[in-house]
């Protein structure tokens, strides 16, 4: 390995720890500073890390993500479910669904109004609003992290946030599936699998989470040492994720999953948790600085008004849906207030699903909503952890500013 690589990954670092800085100086959440100082670092402005290179360090993303999600599982306790019920279940549904239906809505009548509206038209419209429900979990976790939030809404949240990859990955496999049907896009599967897939793939992914969740708390009974149970903590969650992407199931999910199984069935919970927060750190400002250099300021030209119809109306969809969601379930009235502005952030699962929307659709519609999906990423993913922040702290939830 060249030791070019130990260099570009030491400017990273580097400048992650000097945007958080800055950011926080600003009163702006870390996450903030470390997409920014990438953002500056990659080609689409000042070019210091190559593309390619960006593309190299992949691996980093998978790890940082698979983290992430399974510090978000081991919060999704039983007992907390019992005392809730199934009111974050229905709220991520809500807000997801609303989304699609928002955003559907909003673009079927921008192509009515221009007088474009035909079947190609719809079909896109239907595929590119499915990606709508999609949500990044990441920024949220940071921000959440970072100031030390908690309170109903706070613990909401998290909730919403694990369940919403689920409820995304079923609403674009039924959206993407209609849009096959009225298509002729040459495809032998039959409707019902087509719609069927996206269940078995949360299936696969939760079995293969539940599986390596299990040998993780029968493993923390026969390790006992910290060194041994973060090893093997760390252990798991690589071996998770790929055996979730080997069996084409979500990394996501499973690690989810995974943290979800031992958070349930063992005592050692919040000392794994509390060994893997020292080794982290780093690995998540690698991936956000990484994330901000793959971020391209020039899709923000070419995307046009369908774009900002895009940008905006998932947002209204997201807001409205989380409102109505806790209005239904009867929750506190500061879910109801504050929620659906903390699930603005938008990033890898979306930009996979754009990948898939590539296949569904002619090659210049498929480019036209990558390039969509990618600019909402660069706008979302900068200002979505500044809203989440300000939502939290209008809830009460953030008390003293890290």
């Amino acid at each position: 390995m060249s030791t070019l690589v130990l260099f570009y990954l030491a400017i990273v670092i580097a400048t992650g720890l000097l945007f958080g800085k800055i950011a926080k100086y600003f009163k702006l959440p870390n996450v903030t500073g470390y997409l920014v100082g990438g953002l500056l670092l990659g080609p689409s402005i000042l070019g210091i890390i190559p593309e390619g290179t960006i593309h190299d360090f992949s691996i980093i993303s998978s790890v940082a993500l698979g983290f992430i999600a399974f510090s978000i599982g081991t919060e999704m306790k039983l007992v907390y479910f019992r005392r809730v019920g199934a009111t974050p279940i229905w709220i991520a549904v809500f807000e997801a669904f609303f989304a699609v239906i928002v955003t559907l809505i909003a673009v079927v009548i921008f192509f009515a109004v221009k007088g474009q509206l035909d079947m190609i038209d719809f079909r896109f419209a239907l595929v590119l609003s499915a990606i709508a429900a999609a949500t990044a979990p990441a920024a949220t976790i940071m921000v959440v992290r970072q100031y030390k939030a908690k309170g109903k809404l706070t613990e909401t949240l998290l909730s919403v946030v694990a369940l919403d990859d689920s409820v995304a990955i079923i609403l674009f496999g039924i959206f993407v599936a209609i849009a096959n049907a009225l298509g002729d896009t040459g495809t032998a599967t039959p409707l019902w699998l087509q719609i069927l897939e996206p269940f078995i793939e949360i299936v696969v992914s939760l079995g293969i989470g539940a599986v390596f969740g299990l040998l993780l708390t029968l493993g923390c009974k026969w390790f006992t040492g910290r060194g041994n149970r973060i090893s093997l903590s760390i252990t798991m969650i690589f071996a998770t994720i790929f055996a979730a992407e080997y069996f084409h199931g979500s990394a996501l999910l499973a690690a989810m999953m995974l943290g979800a199984m031992f958070g349930n069935l063992s005592s050692k919970t919040e000392e794994v948790n509390g060994l893997l927060y020292f080794v982290t750190p780093p690995i998540f400002v690698m991936f956000f600085v990484l994330s901000g250099a793959e971020l391209n300021v020039s899709v923000l030209t070419a995307v046009g008004l369908i774009g900002i119809v895009y940008v905006v109306f998932r947002v209204v969809g997201k807001i409205f849906g989380a409102w109505f969601g806790a209005k239904v379930t009867k929750a506190d009235p500061v879910i109801a207030k504050y929620l659906g502005y903390a699930l603005v952030p938008q990033a890898g699962v979306a930009i996979g699903l754009s990948l898939v929307a590539t296949q569904v659709l002619n090659p210049v519609m498929g480019a036209e909503i990558r390039a969509i999906i990618l600019a909402g990423t660069l706008i979302y993913e900068l200002i979505g952890p500044v809203i989440t922040k300000i939502a939290l702290k209008k809830a009460g939830e953030i008390s003293i500013e890290a």
